[in-house]
Order: C-alpha cells, then sequence, then structure tokens
C-alpha cells in the first residue's frame, strides 16, 4: 500500500516478519506494528476504513501539529511523542512528531520525517533482537527517543563552555548572535520536552491491561531522564542569558572606557582652544602681533596650561 512504511508481526521472540495482507493480520489479532508517512492520501483512507478507530482518533494520527501528549481512545491509547531531528542538514530543535495508536495487539505509528529510533527499532527486529511485544516496542521506542536527546543536550553545554572561555579571553569575544541562536535553540527543545515528561507520566499513570509493572518502572526511569534533561535546559538558558548579560556589560564599560577618555582630552583641550579662539580673532589689539618671539611664547604657555590641567586632573583623581 502507497504510505505503508512497513508492516510488521512480531514473533514474540524479539524478532518480526513483514506481511503484506494487512487486513488478514488484522483480523487474526497478531502483535503488528505498522508504520506510515501520515502525509499520503492513502494512508487517510486506510485509517479511516479501521474499525477499532473512530473517527477523530484517526484524524488526531494525521493532525498537521501536534504536542506530546496521552489521550485514552475507544480501543486503546493515542500517544503523540517528538524526537530531536538528527536528519542531515536539519535543527535539532525541529523536533519530529511520531503519533501512535497502542493496544494489546496493535501499534499504529505515523510520521512526516524520517525517525532514526524508529528505523533503529525495524531493523532489531528484523535482526531478532527487538521488542517482543507490543507493550516492549512502545517502551523500546521512549527510551529511544529520551536517550537520543543526550547528545543535543551535550552539544548545547559544549557550546555554552565555548561561549565562556571565549569571554574569559579579553582577545577573543563570543558572538552575541550566535548565542541567541543556541538560546533559542534551547527553548525549543524544553517547550516540547517538558509536555513529553507529562504525557509518559499520564502513561504510566493510565489504566491499561498491556502495560506490566516492569515496564511502568521503565517508563517511569524515562521521565526521571526526561525531568533531568529539563532541568539541564533551564540551566542552559540561564547560562546563555548571563553570557548575554556578560557581553552587554564588557561592550557597554568598553564604550564608557573610550568616552571618558574622550571627555578626559576634551576637558585637557578646552582651556587651550578658548585661548586660540581668543587669539585668532581677525581685529586690532591682539598682543605680540610685533613680537617675533609671540608665538614661541604663546606656545609655551599652552604646553604649561595643559599640563597645569593635567596636574589638577591628577591630583583630583579624575585620570
Amino acid at each position: 500500500m502507497e504510505g505503508l512504511l512497513h508492516a510488521l508481526m512480531l514473533d514474540g521472540q524479539g524478532g518480526a516478519t513483514p506481511i503484506s495482507d494487512l487486513t488478514q493480520a488484522l483480523k487474526d489479532e497478531v502483535p503488528l506494528w505498522l508504520h506510515f508517512d501520515y502525509t499520503n492520501n492513502a494512508v487517510q483512507h486506510f485509517l479511516s476504513q479501521l474499525d477499532f478507530l473512530q473517527e477523530w482518533e484517526w484524524q488526531a494520527l494525521l493532525a498537521e501539529e501536534t504536542r506530546p501528549r496521552v489521550t485514552r481512545a475507544s480501543h486503546g491509547l493515542l500517544l503523540f511523542l517528538r524526537g530531536v531531528n538528527l536528519n542531515p542538514r536539519q535543527n535539532p530543535e525541529d523536533m519530529v512528531s511520531v503519533r501512535c495508536f497502542i493496544n494489546k495487539n496493535v501499534l499504529i505509528t505515523c510520521r512526516k520525517r524520517v525517525l532514526i529510533s524508529i528505523e533503529e527499532l525495524h531493523s532489531a527486529l528484523l535482526d531478532g533482537q527487538g521488542a517482543q511485544s507490543i507493550s516492549d516496542l512502545i517502551c523500546a521506542l521512549i527510551d529511544r527517543l529520551t536517550h537520543r536527546m543526550q547528545d543535543t543536550l551535550w552539544q548545547v553545554e559544549e557550546q555554552l563552555d565555548e561561549f565562556e572561555e571565549q569571554l574569559d579571553k579579553e582577545e577573543c569575544q563570543p558572538d552575541y548572535h550566535q548565542i541567541t541562536l543556541l538560546r533559542r535553540q534551547v527553548i525549543a527543545l524544553k517547550r516540547y520536552i517538558k509536555p513529553q515528561r507529562q504525557a509518559i507520566y499520564d502513561l504510566i499513570d493510565t489504566k491499561v491491561n498491556f502495560l506490566s509493572l516492569e515496564q511502568r518502572r521503565l517508563l517511569g526511569e524515562a521521565n526521571n531522564t526526561l525531568s533531568r534533561y529539563i532541568e539541564e535546559l533551564e540551566a542552559s538558558i540561564e547560562r546563555a542569558q548571563v553570557l548575554q548579560q556578560s557581553i552587554t556589560n564588557q561592550l557597554n564599560e568598553q564604550l564608557n572606557q573610550r568616552m571618558y577618555i574622550m571627555s578626559v582630552v576634551a576637558a585637557l583641550f578646552l582651556p587651550l582652544g578658548f585661548l586660540t579662539g581668543l587669539l585668532g580673532v581677525n581685529i586690532g589689539g591682539i598682543p605680540g602681533t610685533e613680537n617675533p618671539w609671540a608665538f614661541t611664547i604663546f606656545i609655551l604657555a599652552l604646553v604649561i596650561l595643559t599640563i597645569a590641567v593635567g596636574v589638577l586632573f591628577k591630583r583630583r583623581k579624575w585620570i
């Protein structure tokens, strides 16, 4: 079927077999994992024909925009998750959405862009080293989505460390624009990770018979990991803000120092400007016009006056 990325029947031993007749497999009530590209029109038609999906449920699976959440459906659960975007030439904060319908025997996942965690689960099942049941499969998906976020968070922390080192070096100023972009990236990551933590918590708390106590504990560990990630993201946001404030303070300090120097220079030359302006008026009575040493005496007087003003500023600790 067009839009069907893969259809696997789990064997209960960690392996899976590709199937072609979806209708018969659904009637046999065997453990199935159906993975779709929801942008294809054929997928919409197929999901709308499934007896165990109501209209609002299959429409939710095909919605253009979603946020991480858990919703009880008529014959199972709707689980919406997001993973970091590790596709080439993509931004990690532009997280990839995966929409899931879950019950005891069926897992339906829908996505628009490639999600590496899904591809890894698929490969593991074909190699006979994957999940043994639908509930194991959804736990493995959540675990992979969660731990794949760690590398992105490490990269953020490394960038912040580099910026802080550059800030300590006077000859190398960190790029304010790059820090702003990094801060926006961290805020975007937190925007989706935080509701995903709540979604996993709601999944743990949901009373469904296909999740065992051990699986709920595994989901609890993933939830704790997400809580740690959120704390790290909040700390990264604060570090980026401190960096921006430090850069702004340094720039203001440099500007103040330069303005101070310019003000001191202007003050030193203020008497000189007054005297030269006064003696430069083009009217009679200017003293020294007949004395050949008048210009030299005037220059020496200006030098002495400048030194005197400098000494006065120094004694008053203005410079």
